[in-house]
């Protein structure tokens, strides 16, 4: 039994990656200096693998930005207006994925979207009607070469043609389907290229797989790979599946020319029964997805163990690997010196799952793996109870009734009461929540957690950069304002900082896109909330300003989502928990005078099945309703906000009006407002500010650029429900790029408003 790692995490141990682009952004590091970064951080990778026994390393999971990006320069499909600005091939690249501003031209970024149902982000790639798909990148050969003077013969990974055609966007007349031979051609180059450079065993990732797939889909994936695999030669391909199974194509793909076929059985509810009852070819090798790559809990060695002898009655060959790429947890669980052993004896990140696997591979082959002491000292960590309980939490999610997840007076009715209260101008402007996070305001927060000032210091700062702020907001001309979370360092973080049931680590970051990096919280237990949270700032901004100013709030299904869940118990439960404990905040706020509050969700689609049929029974008949839980007890008067970004919502929109707020403010700009014709389609009742321009690139839009965008938007939503705001908070942007975006927005809903 050998192991196979999908992908490992690529920003280093302490973000080195992060640091180098961003230096490389800002004009401070030369090109030489960030490719010198990546290169050390690949040998790193590459080595620590080899030394923790793996026997398949992948190569070419490195990235610069993003694994789909580098797949579309691989594969040529370099849209004409990046072309065109004529930059080396490195700054090309970043125009892709942050946009450009200068004076070779201005261009947008290429759409972002999460990578299935995760908090990753991919670039979709887009293929216009003229373009030459070819294979004319050369990094997945240099990569592999690279690791080869090392000593390391790694398995190069790439997304699959499939997965790739399924997830572009094609931006003219022409489809997937008239892409194909030109794909195909230039994946059999590729196979070909790699086993005469002595690959042994090649890596194509397929997830678009594990998705609803019907007859077309079917014939389509077969075809492709009919020609890919003819041009292997000497070299294994090995299917990669992940986070699901592959239940409609089990068959299709068992019968093709694979060597290697990868499940996943972590959320491949279907993987097992799909084994078990339909066999596995004995010409191939079954590369068994049983280390979870999307949560930091220790590995069960007993279930495993279990499930490795139950797949040995259908498959003759098995190499033991992780469920998904390990780019979606923390590096290392070594870097946390402050976490209470108690806690992090339960906990595998990345590194620590390479353990994991060698130990699997070691039990398996054991003739008696309970007597190992691997084993021994496994079974003792299951036998403790993990997590804490609180009967009284437990209880209150019990006694919960319809009453307590709808809202009265009805949307309509409340729609007529804000109208009247606010008296707010058509098209009123605001923005997310965030401002920027300089570098002061950085520092303070780590002086504070670290003990160098006391909290009076602390939030007598903040207090000052909040009163900044409201100056700016006013003299921008912004109609609802916002006080700038200054004292957040992450969304979810912060919340679950404040509430009880969560674990935080120092050095746990994971890549959200490209140099984005969050530390996701640790749900350890029961949740509850045990004093105010959000009042104090909210009330001082408010005190500034005769405007409105918006409470903040981290919605709960975003909390749960974007924080690392417990194993214990339903998801549902944990989500009621949090919708109770933020709840209690939304009704604070509106005690304490404050009229507008908004409840972000942007992650609402991330947990949402990729199988249609399980939406709502596995998801949305809980999580709309968490929503709700939060914002269903304020008065008519208080006008409840929330937020989404970065997915894609037409196909659930009516979930999304149904979880009855009064406002919503949607990413919008990437993708092109593509999310207007299906708010028009469905009659979405909830008023509505479809971002007017993306924040996650540096450049700034102008004026007329804004007033266009509001042209479209007026072509499809009443004048009355429109919302004019950016895509998202703004704290990841300078205010060099962030006062004259949004002077340019106010100043464009200012002349839009006179037009009307």
């Amino acid at each position: 039994m050998k192991t196979s790692v999908i992908g490992f995490p690529r920003i280093g141990s302490l973000r080195e990656l992060k640091f180098a682009s961003e230096g490389y952004f800002k004009g401070e590091k030369t090109s030489e200096e960030l490719l010198s970064t990546g290169r050390q951080l690949r040998k790193t990778h590459w080595l620590l693998q080899k030394g923790r026994g793996i026997d398949l390393i992948p190569s070419n999971d490195f990235s610069f930005y993003d694994g789909m990006l580098d797949t579309a320069v691989m594969l040529n499909t370099i849209p004409k207006r990046y072309r065109a600005l004529r930059l080396g091939a490195l700054d090309e690249y970043f125009a892709m994925a942050r946009g450009y501003q200068g004076s070779n031209g201005d261009v947008k970024a290429l759409a972002m979207k999460k990578w299935f149902n995760t908090n990753y982000h991919y670039l979709v790639p887009e293929i216009e009607d003229d373009t030459a798909i070819r294979l004319a990148g050369t990094k997945i050969f240099e990569e592999f070469a690279e690791a080869k003077n090392l000593g390391i013969l790694t398995k190069p990974v790439v997304v699959g043609p499939f997965t790739f055609l399924k997830l572009a966007r094609f931006a003219g007349e022409k489809k997937a389907v008239d892409f194909a031979g030109d794909t195909v051609r230039a994946y059999a180059e590729l196979v070909g290229k790699l086993a005469g450079l002595g690959a042994e065993w090649i890596q194509l990732d397929e997830p678009a797989l594990v998705m609803d797939q019907d007859a077309d889909d079917i014939s389509f994936f077969k075809s492709l790979y009919a020609g890919v695999l003819k041009a292997k030669g000497n070299a294994k391909i090995l299917l990669q599946t992940y986070f699901g199974d592959i239940r409609d194509c089990y068959e299709e793909a068992a019968a093709l020319d694979f060597d290697g076929i990868g499940l996943d059985f972590v959320e491949g509810k279907e993987s097992l029964a799909l084994v078990r009852n339909n066999g596995f070819p004995d010409d191939k090798v079954l590369f068994a997805g049983l280390v979870n790559g999307r949560n930091v809990w220790r590995n069960n060695y007993a279930k495993t163990l279990s499930a490795i002898g139950e797949l040995k009655k259908s498959a003759k060959h098995i190499a033991v690997g992780t469920s998904c790429s390990l780019l979606l947890v923390p590096y290392t669980v070594e870097n946390e010196s402050k976490l209470d052993g108690a806690y992090k004896k339960h906990l595998a990140f990345a590194v620590e799952k390479l353990g994991e696997l060698a130990d699997l591979k070691k039990l398996a082959s054991s003739a008696s793996p309970s007597g190992e002491d691997a084993y021994a000292a496994n079974e003792a960590l299951f036998k403790n109870v993990r997590h804490g309980g609180n009967e009284a939490v437990q209880a209150r999610v019990r006694a919960l009734t319809e009453r307590d997840f709808t809202r009265l007076p009805a949307f309509a009715e409340r729609e007529k009461i804000q109208k009247a209260f606010f008296r707010l101008p058509l098209l009123p402007t605001t923005t997310i929540g965030s401002f920027p996070q300089t570098a002061d305001v950085r520092a303070n927060r780590s002086a504070f957690k670290k003990g160098k000032i006391s909290e009076k210091q602390y939030a007598d700062f903040n207090k000052r950069k909040i009163k900044e702020c409201i100056e700016l907001q006013e003299k921008i001309g912004l109609d609802v304002l916002v006080h700038g979370e200054f004292e957040r360092n992450d969304m979810v973080e912060y919340f679950g900082d404040h509430l009880n049931g969560f674990l935080f680590t120092e050095k746990a970051w994971v890549q959200s896109y490209g140099t984005r990096c969050v530390k996701p919280p640790i749900i350890w237990s029961d949740v509850w909330r045990s004093r105010p949270i959000t009042a104090e700032y909210s009330k001082y901004a408010q005190s500034l300003t005769k405007k409105y100013v918006k409470g903040m709030l981290t919605g709960p299904v975003t909390i749960l989502n974007w924080s690392f869940p417990r194993e214990d118990v339903p998801l549902k439960e944990c989500a009621f928990q949090i919708a109770l404990a933020i709840r209690e905040e939304a009704l604070d706020l509106e005690a304490d005078g404050i009229k507008i509050i908004q409840i972000d969700e942007p992650a609402l689609r991330e947990k949402l099945p990729l199988r249609k049929a399980d939406w709502h029974s596995e998801y949305l008949d809980w999580a709309v309703p968490a929503f709700r839980l939060v914002h269903s007890g304020v008065k008519p008067e208080t006008q409840i906000h929330t937020h989404m970004c970065y997915s894609e919502f037409g196909d659930i929109i009516r979930d999304i009006d149904n979880m009855d707020a009064d406002v919503i403010t949607f990413e919008a700009s990437r993708s092109d407002l593509a999310i207007l014709g299906a708010l028009k389609k469905s009659g979405f009742q909830t008023e509505v500010g479809p971002g007017v321009y993306d924040i996650h690139s540096p450049r700034v839009p102008s004026t007329g650029e804004i007033v266009k965008a509001l042209h479209k938007m007026l072509e499809k939503l009443p004048k009355e429900k429109l919302w004019v705001n950016p895509d998202c908070g703004l704290k990841t942007r300078e205010y060099r790029e962030t006062v004259p975006s949004l002077e340019h927005l106010v100043q464009a809903a200012k002349e839009v408003r006179g037009e009307l």
